[in-house]
């Protein structure tokens, strides 16, 4: 079920820009129980929705680890996100008009602030588990550094505590193709669509791996031509996922939600990040995939290394950065030895 919280009080975000209030788009599945202890939340990734069923289907779901049946699971839609939450797209009640390219940087910090007001207004005191890949466990490490005793458990996955330098770069070059798309400042919902294609095409360098395209996208590939341009398969594929986000997505968000990113630093004014990370309360499970060459491993053993008491679980997988979306059985295989251990002294994860 979808629904739509609406916090109608003046909100101000770590920039200092005050806004009137806010939306927020969550989506829930199954039932919180009388104890209140059954709460599952998940943080999605960057171009997702607020239902994990659609893009996480190998883990949540009925039969699935996170089954309805037993858990209350439930996902919001990040502020700049165009599917529900509010962002660019939405109605600016000072002008009346939709913000657009007025659309304020949310940090990663300011979106947990948000969900904070969720939180209480859904009566959860305490979160089961919570995990989240890539921004997904951006968010969920600033909130259980903010919030230390309000996860049991928590599964950051090919993610980091601090967004690098080359992931920065990689976001600021995205940027500079939407930027140079000539109708990106046109104030309407559809400007800059080329530059949001030609973006999208430059993030799947840093989302997969050479492997993985050897595999999906051979040489000798037969495909059904995109583009009279497109004579390799990879060419092809390329152009399609540009396309492809385009007919779903917006580009302000996209500009905007990379810029959240960039962000990220959990050790700000909380006396540096090794710091700020040993805050954290709760029993923890990190999980890195080899191949990620947007997050790498390193970033990972970092958490592991300032944590008290986390463990890492390093994936094999031939899909770099997405393979925290791919590789379901070798995470699903981890969360079960993690969540079936009574206490963080006793799990041992085998890289796999």
């Amino acid at each position: 079920m979808t629904t739509v919280f609406n916090y109608t009080k003046p909100f101000t975000l770590e920039s200092g820009v005050t806004l009137p209030g806010y939306h927020l788009a969550y989506t829930t599945h199954g039932k919180l129980n009388t104890a209140k202890d059954n709460v599952v939340w998940i943080f999605h990734a960057l171009t997702a929705n607020s239902n994990p069923l659609e893009w996480w289907p190998g883990l949540v779901g009925e039969g699935k680890f996170f089954d309805p049946a037993k858990y209350f699971i439930i996902c919001v839609n990040k502020p700049g996100s165009p599917y529900g939450s509010i962002s660019p797209l939405s109605v600016n009640p000072e002008t009346g008009h939709p913000y657009y390219h007025q659309f304020p940087v949310f940090t990663i910090r300011d979106m947990i602030k948000t969900y904070q007001q969720l939180k209480d207004h859904l009566g959860i005191n305490s979160i089961f588990i919570g995990l989240g890949g890539s921004t997904g466990g951006m968010q969920l490490l600033e909130w259980s550094i903010e919030e230390p005793g309000l996860f049991e458990h928590i599964v950051p996955i090919a993610t980091n505590a601090v967004l690098s330098p080359w992931a920065i770069a990689f976001n600021a070059s995205q940027r500079l193709a939407i930027e140079a798309d000539e109708t990106w400042l046109e104030q309407k919902p559809d400007a800059g669509q080329k530059g949001l294609a030609a973006a999208r095409s430059i993030a799947l360098l840093s989302y997969r791996h050479y492997n993985g395209y050897e595999i999906t996208q051979p040489r000798d590939k037969a495909f059904v031509e995109l583009s009279k341009e497109a004579v390799y398969a990879a060419d092809n594929y390329q152009r399609y996922q540009g396309l492809k986000l385009v007919n779903r997505f917006n580009v302000i968000s996209y500009y905007r939600l990379s810029q959240s990113m960039d962000s990220h630093d959990v050790g700000r004014n909380r006396n540096g990040v090794e710091n700020a990370l040993k805050q954290v309360k709760a029993r923890t499970l990190i999980i890195g995939i080899v191949s990620d060459v947007l997050y790498p491993v390193s970033e990972q053993e970092y958490l592991q290394k300032n944590i008290p008491g986390s463990r890492l679980l390093s994936i094999a997988s031939d899909f770099g950065h997405d393979g925290f979306l791919l590789e379901y059985e070798k995470i699903e295989a981890a969360l079960k030895q993690f969540i079936g251990e009574k206490t963080s002294h006793h799990l041992k994860v085998v890289n796999q």
